[in-house]
Formats: structure tokens, C-alpha cells, sequence
């Protein structure tokens, strides 16, 4: 059994797309199919459906995704057994959602590159499914995520830390300094708000609807940064975490609205599979990232 076919096992099972697999690798579409013929064979079972250009995993899929994950992780962890040294080297793939890829990631990279000079770190962001999925399929080491508290037997939690997420303008907004906007009042506001699917406005959303109202945005965008300037220059009102938007607010350039409305708490987290194997670089990052919610992590 060649690992290169397990590899185009896995991506094709994360990509549900034989083109799409062939990309990513750099393989033509025929090799990815020989390949796939190649280790059904060997296997003897069928592992995916193919209906039109989509293809799934069958019921037997399923179950060998699971132990080719695990063949990858021994592989991998073969690999590097004989390249560990004192300086930590080869690579490190890390996850995590926009607002904590802005706000909290680049001063544990740079704390993490001053530490490991020699390792390349490769960044990817997605919202906190498109994560999970991603450490499954074995595409990141670690992932940081904002969202409710993650549980499972399939994961270690390096670091939790809970964050306010609050409803925030331009200081210079009429709403700055008054006590308890009603939030029928609030929802007449142009509001500038994260995609679908973010943890945290999916929480806001839900609390809204038990009210009966609806918050229909003037922009929806991802990027927690474009929404933070756009504020900043007086557009509209935002729900975004604490975090984010902290030291705008100490610089008296944005300001917490105080609406009467339930707190809204979120979890970072960072996280990895518990059958990952720890390379030195992975729990290097781990322990900045550790050192740092513990004693540097500072709310205004």
C-alpha cells in the first residue's frame, strides 16, 4: 500500500472532487483516479460514490479515512523523529478564524519566529468547521478558533480563554457615553457586521430571533479588520469580540455601546488532534501561546 495513494485518499475525501484533488497535488485527473482504482484493489472495497463530478465516501470510506489518518501521523512522525534538534525546523501549518488571525495571531508569530527562526509557518483561515475538518484531513498541526466551548474525545485543548463580545461605534457616535440603548432602538443602525456562520453572530442572530427582530446589515464581510476601520471612521455599529476592538477603544477612537441585551461570551481556543504527533515546533507554539493567555493577555 503506497502512502502517495493514501495522501490522494485523504485529499479527495476532504475535497469531494476528483479535479479539485488533482489540483491540489499536482497530479493530472487520470492519476488520481489510477491511484484511487489502485487502493480500492488493494483494499478490496469500493471507498467512494461517484455521481456526476461530486464523489463521497461510502460507509467503508469512513472507516478507512480514519486509519489512513492514522497512517499519516506515524508516517509523519517518522519523518521528523530522525530531523528534532535543539532549533526547531521543517514546518508548522496553523489554523484559525479571522478576528483572532488579525488581533491575536501576529504577536504569537512574531514571539514564535524569534523562538524558531528556521521554521516556516503556513496560515490558514476558515471558520471554526472548516478548521476541524482541516486537522482531520491532516492539513493543519493546530487551530485557533473563537466560538463555544469545543468538546470530544478527539481533542486536546492547549488554551481556553473566555472573551466579551459587545456591540461597538465610532466615539464620536451619538450612543457614546449613555447607559442602556434599547436594542429596537439599535437595530434601526446601519450595522457592519461578520459573515454567516461566525460563531458569534450566529449567537446574535439566535438571541434576536427569541425577540422577534431582525438585523439586516448595510455589509457583511469576513474580515473583522475592513469592519474595525470602516468604524473607525464613523460607519454604522458592529457586534465583534472584545478583543478585536480594545485598542481602538483605549485610544478613545471606538466605544462600547451598552445595550440592553443578554452578555454574549465566546472561547479561544487552540487546539489539536489527540492522535497527532507533537513535533518540537508544534509545542513550542503551544507553550507560547500558553504563556501568553496567561500573562499578557490583557482586556481594557
Amino acid at each position: 500500500m503506497e502512502i502517495r495513494n493514501i495522501k490522494t485518499f485523504i485529499k479527495v475525501a476532504a475535497t469531494q472532487n476528483f479535479s479539485k484533488a488533482a489540483e491540489q497535488l499536482g497530479y493530472s485527473q487520470s492519476t488520481i483516479t489510477i491511484q484511487i482504482q489502485q487502493l480500492e484493489k488493494e483494499l478490496g472495497t469500493q471507498l467512494f460514490e461517484r455521481i456526476g463530478k461530486q464523489v463521497s465516501l461510502t460507509e467503508q470510506g469512513e472507516v478507512f479515512l480514519n486509519h489512513a489518518n492514522e497512517i499519516m501521523r506515524v508516517t509523519n512522525e517518522a519523518a521528523v523523529f530522525a530531523r528534532e534538534t535543539s532549533t526547531p525546523e521543517g514546518t508548522l501549518r496553523i489554523g484559525s478564524v479571522e478576528s483572532l488571525a488579525t488581533a491575536i495571531l501576529p504577536e504569537l508569530l512574531l514571539r514564535f519566529h524569534n523562538a524558531c527562526p528556521k521554521v516556516e509557518t503556513i496560515i490558514k483561515t476558515d471558520m471554526s468547521d472548516g478548521l476541524i475538518n482541516m486537522v482531520r484531513n491532516n492539513e493543519i498541526d493546530l487551530f485557533l478558533t473563537l466560538d463555544q466551548k469545543i468538546y470530544g474525545s478527539e481533542w486536546v485543548r492547549a488554551v481556553q480563554q473566555e472573551e466579551d463580545i459587545i456591540f461597538v461605534t465610532s466615539s464620536k457616535h451619538s450612543f457614546s457615553g449613555k447607559e442602556k440603548i434599547n436594542i429596537e432602538t439599535l437595530q434601526n443602525e446601519p450595522f457592519l457586521l461578520t459573515e454567516k456562520g461566525v460563531s458569534y453572530r450566529y449567537e446574535l442572530e439566535r438571541i434576536l430571533s427569541e425577540k422577534e427582530i431582525v438585523i439586516k446589515p448595510v455589509l457583511e464581510i469576513g474580515n473583522t479588520e475592513t469592519i474595525i476601520h470602516l468604524l473607525e471612521h464613523g460607519m454604522g455599529v458592529s457586534f465583534l469580540p472584545m478583543f478585536s476592538v480594545s485598542k481602538s477603544i483605549e485610544r478613545g477612537i471606538l466605544t462600547q455601546i451598552q445595550a440592553d441585551f443578554p452578555a454574549v461570551h465566546m472561547y479561544s481556543q487552540l487546539l489539536y488532534h489527540k492522535n497527532k504527533w507533537i513535533t518540537s515546533q508544534m509545542n513550542t507554539f503551544i507553550t507560547i501561546a500558553q504563556e501568553f493567555f496567561k500573562t499578557d493577555y490583557k482586556m481594557p
